[in-house]
């Protein structure tokens, strides 16, 4: 009588889903897997089993005398968080915008450039061009996940102004604003409007205006112009005479 071999599937393991794990049959000559699903091999020793869901994989063990024993092993797949990094978001350049990982219970992000931490759920970025940002979830049984966000940079508008620069004592200029959507101008003294294209600039004496210009994506720049204003001449046509 030729004793059953002493044939063992190895301990019980989990894996993450998409993940795979090496299982070792030890104890006898030759071994078959079943099911085969998800495994590299069938009659090898240590397949690697990548199931999709939870699979008990039993292994059937010959002996060099020809018996045979079978044993189990307990694949265990556990879920991926669900990761997500918030939506993309658009800001203009010198600005920030705070990123919010969300589904796990820590968080890595990638790259570091523009972030004022890469180990937080929401990191404030800082980036100096487009930028997309990779944020590694891992949930509370150890797997994880990633989820992405682009960081664009919208451009500020080129804002300029054109007029007369100089003006004599009394008489108005009209300044003329272009390249943004929107405009404020400051100071108001001597400005016929502040939030029009073109004001009429009457000032008392010179006057450097600041305006700023605001783009449809809601950028901002700024630029200054200064009218110079002359004094009149003090004109005498002398007295009166008979």
């Amino acid at each position: 009588v030729n004793p059953l071999p002493a044939v063992s599937a190895g301990a019980d393991v989990s894996v993450c889903a998409g993940g795979s794990v090496t299982l070792n049959a030890s104890g006898a000559g030759s071994y078959v897997w079943s099911p085969s699903t998800g495994l590299s091999c069938t009659s090898c020793a240590s397949p690697t089993a990548t199931p999709a869901t939870t699979t008990t994989y039993v292994v059937t063990g010959t002996s060099a005398a020809g018996c045979v024993r079978d044993d189990s092993v307990l694949v265990t797949v556990m879920p991926l968080p669900s990761i997500s990094a918030g939506s993309n978001v658009s800001i203009c350049p010198g600005t920030s915008t705070v990123l919010t990982a969300t589904g796990g219970q820590s968080y890595v992000w990638t790259p570091a450039t523009g972030l004022s931490c890469t180990n937080c759920a929401s990191p404030t970025a800082s980036p100096a061009s487009n930028t997309t940002y990779v944020v590694t979830g891992t949930g509370a049984n150890g797997c994880s996940d990633t989820a992405s966000v682009t960081v664009s940079i919208n451009p500020n508008p080129s804002v300029l102004i054109s007029g007369d620069d100089t003006v004599c004592a009394g008489d108005s200029t009209l300044l003329v604003a272009t390249g943004a959507s929107s405009f404020s101008w400051t100071p108001a003294t001597g400005l016929s409007c502040t939030t029009c294209t073109n004001p009429t600039a009457t000032p008392s004496d010179t006057t450097t205006y600041t305006i700023t210009g605001t783009s449809g994506l809601g950028c901002s720049a700024t630029a200054s112009f200064t009218v110079v204003v002359n004094v009149l001449p003090n004109v005498s046509a002398g007295a009166d005479v008979a």
